[in-house]
């Protein structure tokens, strides 16, 4: 008897899950960069920081339900490709604007962010760099309906939908002037360094809508942009395909899934190498490259620039990594 109730005891403990290391502690830094050596972990976010609040950063609600045209480029065409390519040299006209690093604060609306650069982009390039304006998250975050859920997540296809049927204000940073509708919810030290911005709480409240611009000289209505509601569109499932469209129309919207050691991202071409799925981030691709023969995507990230490489990071390209290569949205503006 002793001896089966031993045997149970020791099958039990087999059975126990092993002790979870926490997603920000140096052990699991220090895990990340004993698996790989493509990129490097280091400290982004404070290991005291909520998790409530960097998962909540992640705020892209996906969906099996397709409801934009898909759009691709000539076959032949795959020719011209560069083996690097970065939309701020490409359109030097507009690369303040390109190269603009935005910060969503403690709001989950990476898939607004994500949006509104790229839109922003494709308003100066396509304009010859005649138009060089933002367009406002906060119009797009807090007055599209249909969207999502506002700081809790939203819809990347249904963004690109919004500005080509109701259209989306001009506005920029929290605090910012220029432009109709600034963000209004505050920068906050989401990262180590990071002594000048308050301490973030977790995610915050979506704000209303008000169709107006912060200042009165300003109409709500005259500073609306609009994408062209026949050029709406998801490009394919294909790395040529995506390469084609940033030559051609500029960055585009992606989103990806995250792991938890993404968070600790400091340098090199990411690929996922441990944590557990967090949820799916909306980001802005604006160019390409290989980095010691390893083939990336050129990504701006959304959680100002004191994270990763001053608010960029690479992926890796070709693979469809973590999903990046298949959720891809774009459009073009009408002027």
């Amino acid at each position: 008897m002793k001896i089966i109730l031993c045997l149970a005891l020791v099958a039990a403990s087999y059975a126990l899950p092993s002790v979870e290391v926490h997603p920000l502690s140096d052990e699991f830094i220090d895990i990340i960069n004993s698996k790989q050596s493509t990129w490097t972990a280091g400290r982004n976010f404070h290991v005291n920081t909520s998790l409530d609040h960097i998962r909540g950063l992640v705020g892209v609600i996906k969906t099996s339900v397709k409801t934009l045209p898909v759009r691709g480029h000539e076959v032949g065409s795959r020719e011209t490709i560069p083996e690097t390519f970065d939309a701020r040299e490409q359109w030097a006209d507009c690369a303040a604007i390109i190269g603009e690093i935005r910060d969503q604060a403690a709001c989950g609306s990476c898939w607004a962010f994500g949006a509104v650069e790229a839109m922003s982009d494709r308003i100066c390039i396509h304009s010859n760099g005649e138009k060089k304006i933002s367009v406002s998250a906060q119009d797009l975050l807090t007055c599209c309906a249909t969207c999502g859920y506002g700081c809790n997540g939203g819809y990347l296809e249904s963004s690109w939908k919004y500005w080509a049927e109701s259209g989306i204000t001009t506005g920029g940073l929290y605090g910012e002037t220029e432009g109709c509708k600034a963000y209004s919810i505050e920068p906050c030290a989401h990262h180590v360094d990071d002594s000048v911005r308050p301490a973030c709480t977790d995610i915050v409240r979506t704000p209303a809508c008000v169709q107006q611009c912060d200042s009165d000289e300003l109409n709500y209505k005259d500073e609306l942009t609009f994408g062209r509601k026949d050029s709406i569109y998801r490009v394919p499932d294909d790395e040529a395909q995506i390469q084609l469209e940033i030559l051609t129309n500029g960055p585009v919207e992606a989103a990806f899934d995250v792991y938890e050691d993404f968070f600790s991202y400091k340098s090199g071409v990411y690929q996922k190498v441990a944590g557990k799925a967090v949820g799916g981030h909306a980001i802005k691709i604006l160019g390409w490259g290989v980095e010691n023969d390893t083939p990336y995507w050129l990504v701006a990230n959304s959680w100002n620039t004191d994270w990763g490489e001053k608010g960029y990071f690479k992926i890796l390209r070709g693979s469809d990594h973590v999903g990046i290569e298949s959720e891809i949205v774009a459009g073009l503006p009408q002027l």
